[in-house]
C-alpha cells in the first residue's frame, strides 16, 4: 500500500465524514412486539461492538506510520472508528426508539477487545476484519428478519459503509503481511482463517433467531461467511497477489 493508495482512500473517508450517509426521514418505522423480542439482545449486541474508541488501534497505526513514512494512515484509521461509532450512534437511536436495552458489556465482546489491546497492528486488523466480514452477513440477514423500513434501509447503510471499511483493510492487511518473513505469513494465513471460521462458529449460536428468520441454517451461514473471507483474503486472489508480489 503505497502513498498513491492512501491518498485515494484518505479522499473516501474525507468526503464521507462530511457527506456521510444517513437513514432518511419519513421512513416507515414500525417494529411489530414479535419482531422486537427477535432481535433485541442480538442488535444490541452487535450495537455493543460498534462503540469501540479504537485508541489502541490507533497508537499501534501511529507507531506502524512513522516506521514506515506513512503520513495519511492515522487520520484514515482516526475516521474509520468514527464512522462505526456513528454505526454505533444511528443503531443505538433506533433502539431506544423502540425500547429496545443497550448492553453494557458482553463476553464476546469482552474477548475482541482483549485480544486488540494486547495486539500489534497486524493482529488488531486481523481481528477487525473478521468482525466486518461477519457484520456483512449478519446485516443483509437482520435486514431480511424485519419488515421494519426504517430498520432494513440502516442495515444497508452500515453494509454499504463497511465495505470500503473491509477493502481498506484488507489492503492494510495484505500490505503488513508482506513485511513479514515468508515462514511467518505461512503460519500467518491458516492461523486467521481457522480464527474466522471459530469466530463465525460462535457468532451463529448467539444470532441464530435472526439468522434463521432470514433463511439461513447453521451451515448456510458459515458459507456465507467464508465466502465474504475468501473474497476479501483469499491468498490467491487478485488483490492478495497484487500486494503480494508488490513487496516480495
Amino acid at each position: 500500500m503505497g502513498a498513491q493508495d492512501l491518498a485515494i482512500w484518505l479522499n473516501h473517508f474525507e468526503h464521507h465524514a462530511l457527506q456521510p450517509r444517513c437513514v432518511s426521514h419519513g421512513l416507515s418505522d414500525v417494529l411489530r412486539p414479535d419482531e422486537r423480542k427477535l432481535i433485541a439482545s442480538s442488535i444490541a449486541t452487535f450495537q455493543l461492538g460498534e462503540r469501540s474508541e479504537g485508541r489502541t488501534l490507533l497508537r499501534a497505526t501511529e507507531r506502524f506510520a512513522r516506521e514506515s513514512q506513512l503520513p495519511h494512515l492515522p487520520r484514515i484509521i482516526e475516521l474509520l472508528i468514527r464512522e462505526e461509532q456513528r454505526h454505533a450512534a444511528l443503531l443505538g437511536a433506533f433502539m431506544r426508539d423502540h425500547r429496545v436495552p443497550p448492553k453494557t458489556t458482553d463476553w464476546t465482546d469482552r474477548i475482541f477487545r482483549l485480544v486488540r489491546r494486547l495486539a500489534g497492528l497486524q493482529l488488531y486488523v486481523s481481528v477487525l476484519i473478521c468482525a466486518e466480514l461477519i457484520g456483512h452477513v449478519y446485516y443483509r440477514a437482520l435486514e431480511l428478519a424485519t419488515d421494519c423500513e426504517r430498520l432494513q434501509v440502516l442495515c444497508r447503510t452500515i453494509v454499504s459503509d463497511e465495505l470500503a471499511h473491509v477493502g481498506f483493510e484488507s489492503q492494510l492487511l495484505f500490505t503488513l503481511r508482506a513485511g513479514r518473513a515468508a515462514w511467518i505469513r505461512a503460519l500467518t494465513r491458516p492461523a486467521h482463517r481457522i480464527f474466522f471460521a471459530i469466530t463465525a462458529a460462535v457468532v451463529w449460536p448467539m444470532h441464530r433467531s435472526v439468522l434463521r428468520k432470514a433463511g439461513h441454517s447453521g451451515r448456510s451461514f458459515l458459507r456465507s461467511c467464508q465466502a465474504q473471507y475468501d473474497f476479501y483474503l483469499e491468498p490467491t486472489g487478485l488483490l492478495a497477489g497484487r500486494y503480494m508480489d508488490a513487496h516480495l
